[in-house]
């Protein structure tokens, strides 16, 4: 007998809501430690911080998952409050920005 499940040859998978959040949050984590463009690894690390927030936040999962995720949150919040420092003194050096976000405006504050 045949226990080994054949996966469909689709790559639509269904999952819980909450799943979905953690792996498409692990999918972030594996691009951004591949990732050699700053711009985005900066962009997937504050996705990740805020599905990391909000996954500690959720009911559905129990207190000490929960736990691990806030301790996960706060670690990536530490991590990229230096990022967001150095974004902001380079914010005007579209060097390094990708074609799309080159016409992007900066913040009323970085504009003189």
């Amino acid at each position: 007998m045949n226990h080994e499940t054949e996966l469909p040859d689709e790559e639509e998978h269904v999952l819980p809501c909450t799943e979905a959040m953690l792996a498409g949050t692990l999918a972030l984590m594996t691009g951004h430690a591949q990732s050699a463009c700053a711009t985005q690894r900066d962009l997937m690390g504050r996705k990740i911080r805020s599905n990391l927030f909000f996954l500690g936040q959720h009911p559905g999962l129990s207190p000490s998952f929960r736990t691990v995720l806030q301790r996960m949150h706060q670690h990536w919040d530490v991590l990229l409050k230096g990022s967001d420092e150095s974004v902001e003194r380079t914010a005007l050096n579209t060097d390094d920005l990708l074609p799309e976000r080159r016409l992007w405006h900066t913040t009323a504050s970085l504009v003189q």
